[in-house]
Formats: structure tokens, C-alpha cells, sequence
């Protein structure tokens, strides 16, 4: 009952073996037909999810773009698809399309007349469009903005690359792709649903994070090679805070796989709806400190310190232009897109929707089997969406980055004996509190965490527990209270009064 309406992977697969079975029966070739078969079936899921996959993520370069905008009380790019054929402001680009390759120039502007004479600056039967003059397609925009995250990919493409004189050339080349292949190789164990996944091996979880693993190599290769100061800091600082912070993200993830039993992905998120509790409840310290690591792995605000744009100009990538430059930026958005995925799917219950037994079950007019139809991919990429846009983009813009010293010290002084504490918590739940018997993979779901007759009692209890625990800590007002405090985080001293070894 859990299996996907939406099951894309069979049905491809059916296709394939049927037009296999018709092209090789009768051919020397035709012992081989299933062995082709599923290797063509793979061929072609793989490319559908992965194309999914990739092309989605534009969403989240609009979302990132327009809700950054609106924090600053500013619009951000509106730039409409309707541009493409009619410019901005009256400034066009000309005949752009007779520079066009293989002979599509002409078609391309053939296309581009009809679209400028049907929905161009001047249309007397439309007075909006003929007021409103090129800003919108009929004076009404069509996701204002996001055909910009095109253009500037395009722009990337258009650029120089330029190696530096004395840099390793061999290596400078070669660490772009060695960290956008690594990142790419993450999409390949994401999946959508439980009918929509391109691979799903027993270990996939310890995959995810040996692939994790790979880019700082190439992060390092990349500052080193490139003979520059300043991009050489970019690479140690990435190679220290990654190192770091890997151990409290390996440990947290091995709390999920204690939890849910399994190492496989697909299996855990089956496994959060056939307790009939999803993980952020029963281990909100755990969805935390996966938050915490990935922003570090990711090198985002405020733990961007390879980067620092403020003092190391682009950190480790300073010297790279052109498509490198993109392809890098690129392979930052894609393992903050994998970290959405991944919380959504080891916290938030992956495809499963909120309330789906409860819902699900509901008879009346339909209503529960209109809910259980909505597609499963949907709602992963949505909660995907949401989590990049609550945790990524606020801390962004809500948080300043930290020092240094105080960025490593919090993963080794802090996350590390929470993420210890979490493993602990983990087998505890796993073993006394968790109830085998009251699993179901029905529609309903199981109830396997309830207590003393209570349903849901240890989610509940644990829930409210972990938010007092938060609420509780992040009241910090006496800062001088807390002799544990970390004692490089609050400065007491003015500037030039510090004794080096007296802090």
C-alpha cells in the first residue's frame, strides 16, 4: 500500500522490454534480450530522474534570488520569458539567431517574429500590453525571474577562461570536474518517490556520504594548484572545516540507520511511516545537527569561511572564469540540493505525505483517496523547496559568518559529543521503546511508538522535550553566566589588549 500510484521506473522498464523483445527476437541477439533489456531500462531511468532532478533545481535559484530580494524590500530579477523574443526596455539583441550553429538560425527567428508580432510591445486589442509596453507577456508575468538563472548560465558558456601563468595547469583543470562528477554522482541515489529513483542499492545511505567525502579533495587540488595565496587559505580552511564537521554528520546519519535498521534509503523512509512516526519527532537533536553539518558541507552562510567573500574574494575558486566558474557554482547548488533531499527523506518522512493515514482514511466524497493521488515526487520536491528555502536561505540572511577558530571549535567541542549523544539516544529508541509488533505498511500506517496505552507517546514526549531543550538554550541573555562557553566566541577585551596564552 505504500508503493508509489506514479510507479515511472516500471513503466519504462515495460516499454523498453516490450520494444526490446520486438527489434531481437528472431537475431543472433535474442539470447541476450534480457540482459540488454535491463540494461537499456537503466540507461533511460537513470536520464529521466536525473534530468528531473537537475532541472528542478532552477526552482531553487528563483526561490534563493526573489525571497533574498524581498528581505532587502527589492523586487530582484524580473526579467520575463516574454524577453526572450521582445527585450527589455526596448533594447533588443538584434538578430541574435543568425548566430546560431547547425542551420537553426532560421527557424529560431521565424519563431521569434511570430511570437514578437502576437505578443510584441504594440497590440492594440490588448491596451494592458500596449500600456505595460514589454515588461510581461499580456501584463501578466510569468514567474518573473527565473528565465534570468538561464541567461546566466549562458553568460558562464560566453566567458574566457584563462589559466593562471604559474598555476599547475593539470590539476586546475582537472578539480572542477573531479568535484561537479562527485556532486552529480549524489543525484544518482536521490530518489522521488518509490516508483521514481534511478538506482537503490543496500548501502546507499554510506554511499551518500563517501561521495560527500570526495569534493573537498578537489576543493583543496583546486586552492593549491591555482598559485595563489589567498585561494591556497580557501582550500585549508575547506579541508579543516569539512574534516570537522564529516564525523558529527557521519555519526548523525548512523543514529537514522540505527533507528530505521537499514542503510538503504528507500527502506527508511517506508520504515518512518510503517512505525507511523516521522524522525524529526523522534529525534529533533539528530534533524538539527544534520542541518548544522550539511550548511558546514556545503560551505554556506554562516559557515562559508573557504569561501569569504569579504576577505578572501571567492576563496578556494578566485582564479577560475568562464564555464569552471560555473560549473562550481553549479556543484555548491547541487549539494545544497542533495541536502534538502536528504533531510526530507531521512526526517520528514521523504514522499509520504503529513497526516496520511489519517487523511487517507477519511471516505467522505473522496476526500482521502483525492489526498493519497496527489504524486509522491511532488511532494518530495516540495518539502525539498521548503526546507531550502527555511533553513538555507533565512540562515543566509539572518546569520553573519564566524571566525575561524570558532567555526572548528563548534564542530569539534559541540556537534561531536551531541552527535555521540544522539547515536546513544538512537539504540535506546531502537531497542526499549520501539514496538516490531505494531508495524503496517498499510495506508494507516503502523503504531509502533506508542507507550503506557497512549498513541504516539514517545514522539510526543520526545518533541516537546527537544523544543523546551532549544527554546531553553537559545535564550542566552546573561552571555557572561556560562563559565563553558566557548572561550573564543565573545571577545571581552578591546582590540590590541589581548596577552597571547591570558585570554
Amino acid at each position: 500500500m505504500m508503493d508509489d500510484v506514479y510507479d515511472l521506473r516500471s513503466l519504462l522498464f515495460n516499454i523498453v522490454d516490450d520494444v526490446t523483445v520486438k527489434l531481437l527476437t528472431g537475431t543472433p541477439l535474442e539470447n541476450q534480450i534480457g540482459v540488454i533489456s535491463f540494461g537499456l531500462g537503466t540507461f533511460v531511468i537513470v536520464n529521466v530522474v536525473f534530468l528531473l532532478l537537475f532541472f528542478s533545481q532552477f526552482a531553487i535559484l528563483w526561490i534563493e534570488r526573489k525571497w533574498c530580494a524581498r528581505m532587502q524590500d527589492r523586487r530582484g530579477a524580473t526579467t520575463a520569458l516574454r524577453s526572450l523574443w521582445v527585450g527589455e526596455n526596448g533594447q533588443t539583441a538584434g538578430e541574435w539567431w543568425n548566430m546560431l550553429p547547425f542551420g537553426v538560425g532560421k527557424p529560431v527567428g521565424a519563431i521569434n517574429r511570430w511570437l514578437n508580432s502576437k505578443f510584441g510591445n504594440r497590440d492594440e486589442n490588448y491596451a494592458m500590453v500596449d500600456r505595460v509596453n514589454n515588461r510581461s507577456w499580456m501584463g501578466m508575468p510569468i514567474l518573473p525571474g527565473f528565465f534570468q538563472n538561464v541567461a546566466d548560465g549562458m553568460k558562464f558558456l560566453l566567458k574566457e577562461h584563462m589559466v593562471p601563468q604559474r598555476a599547475d595547469k593539470l590539476i586546475f583543470e582537472v578539480s572542477p570536474f573531479l568535484i561537479v562528477s562527485t556532486t552529480l554522482l549524489i543525484l544518482g541515489l536521490i530518489p522521488l518517490s518509490s516508483g521514481i529513483y534511478a538506482t537503490n542499492p543496500e548501502l546507499s545511505i554510506l554511499y551518500i556520504i563517501a561521495i560527500f567525502g570526495i569534493a573537498p579533495i578537489g576543493v583543496f587540488f583546486a586552492g593549491w594548484s591555482s598559485n595563489n595565496k589567498y585561494t591556497l587559505i580557501g582550500g585549508i580552511r575547506s579541508a579543516a572545516q569539512l574534516t570537522s564537521y564529516e564525523i558529527p554528520l557521519l555519526l548523525t546519519l548512523l543514529s537514522v540507520s540505527i533507528l530505521t535498521g537499514t542503510f538503504n534509503i528507500i527502506e527508511s523512509i517506508h520504515f518512518q511511516h510503517s512505525a507511523g512516526a516521522w524522525n524529526i519527532f523522534l529525534m529533533p537533536l539528530g534533524g538539527a545537527l544534520f542541518l548544522l553539518t550539511m550548511i558546514a558541507e556545503v560551505e554556506r552562510v554562516p559557515f562559508d569561511m573557504p569561501e569569504a567573500e569579504a576577505e578572501l574574494v571567492e576563496g578556494w575558486w578566485t582564479e577560475y572564469g568562464g564555464m569552471r566558474f560555473g560549473m562550481l557554482f553549479m556543484a555548491e547548488y547541487i549539494r545544497t540540493y542533495a541536502a534538502c533531499f536528504l533531510f526530507a527523506h531521512f526526517f520528514l518522512g521523504g514522499w509520504h505525505l503529513p497526516l496520511q493515514g489519517t487523511i487517507g482514511s477519511i471516505e467522505l466524497l473522496g476526500i482521502g483517496s483525492l489526498y493519497l493521488l496527489i504524486p509522491g515526487a511532488v511532494v518530495t520536491l516540495v518539502k525539498a523547496w521548503i526546507v531550502f528555502l527555511v533553513v538555507f536561505v533565512m540562515a543566509r540572511f539572518a546569520l553573519a559568518r564566524i571566525r575561524t577558530d570558532q567555526i572548528l571549535e563548534f564542530g569539534w567541542r559541540v556537534l561531536l559529543p551531541l552527535s555521540v549523544l544522539q547515536l546513544v539516544l538512537a539504540v535506546i529508541y531502537r531497542l526499549w521503546l520501539f514496538d516490531p509488533t505494531a508495524m503496517s505498511d498499510s495506508v494507516a500506517g503502523g503504531m509502533a511508538w506508542d507507550a503506557y496505552g497512549i498513541p504516539y507517546f514517545v514522539p510526543i514526549v520526545t518533541t516537546i522535550f527537544w523544543l523546551a531543550v532549544f527554546v531553553l538554550m537559545l535564550r542566552d541573555e546573561d552571555k557572561d553566566a556560562s563559565p563553558e562557553r566557548m572561550f573564543h566566541v565573545q571577545t571581552m577585551q578591546p582590540a590590541g589588549k589581548h596577552v597571547p596564552g591570558q585570554e
